[in-house]
């Protein structure tokens, strides 16, 4: 008996799984403040971020397998390429975020995933559930408005537009989904003033105009924060 326990702290305190994979919960942080990288982690995750957001997400990937996987920061990072490179990895590391210090990262993203297959009912219920844990975050709201604009609940997905274009107003994608939706409901005077107000491109009106016939003819929305970078917590 002793040798059976000791065999159990053993493999509790090693982070692993009786199969040999690792055992995220035995290394989560608990929700709450995320541990600090060390400077030169901080550095090597700012490099990473730079390489997605120019589109080298390969590269940004290969920077992040350089990290230690118990550090919280890297796992998001990794999910978050991951899901832009089409990759199935995606999902356990958004998992794996649940019931951490970025549990409302993990539900995001999992509501993402959901989102790109078409599982908008599930889309909701994770992207629900990451509104509540950071009601604050504009990406999050904006992405539970499309899913709710994909399930034609217009009054929801007006009320999240809103609130995310109100919480970043430098950032206008909220406001492209906006225009959507009202070019859906065929109110073109609130449109075009929302496309003066927000400065929005020729081509994101393009974009929407797109995306609202698209919904008048049975078709789905796909228009997520597709962004890995994030500040170093």
């Amino acid at each position: 008996m002793k040798t059976l326990l000791l065999a159990t702290l053993l493999l509790a305190l090693s982070g692993c799984a009786a199969d040999g994979r690792l055992d995220w919960q035995a290394l989560n942080p608990a929700p709450g403040q995320c541990p600090k990288p060390t400077p030169e982690q901080e550095l090597s995750l700012s490099l990473a971020d730079d390489m997605a957001n120019d589109g080298r997400l390969h590269a940004s990937l290969a920077n992040l397998e350089g990290l230690p996987d118990n550090l919280v920061q890297v796992r998001l990072r990794k999910a978050r390429v991951l899901r832009q490179l089409g990759r199935n990895e995606a999902e356990p590391l958004y998992r794996g975020l649940l019931g951490t210090c970025m549990a409302a990262e993990g539900e995001h993203g999992l509501g993402q995933l959901a989102a790109a297959r078409g599982d908008n009912g599930l889309a909701m219920s994770h992207l629900q559930r990451a509104a509540r844990l950071a009601p604050t975050d504009d990406k999050i709201r904006n992405d539970l408005g499309v899913v709710y604009l994909n399930q034609l609940r217009m009054d929801d997905a007006r009320f999240e537009f809103l609130t995310a274009m109100e919480l970043k107003q430098s950032d206008n994608l909220a406001a492209a989904n906006m225009v959507t939706l009202l070019i859906y409901q065929d109110n073109w005077k609130q449109a075009a003033d929302l496309v003066t107000r927000a400065n929005l491109t020729p081509e994101q009106v393009s974009d929407a105009q797109a995306r609202a016939d698209k919904l008048k003819n049975g078709g789905k929305v796909v228009a997520t924060i597709d962004t890995p970078a994030m500040p170093v917590k």
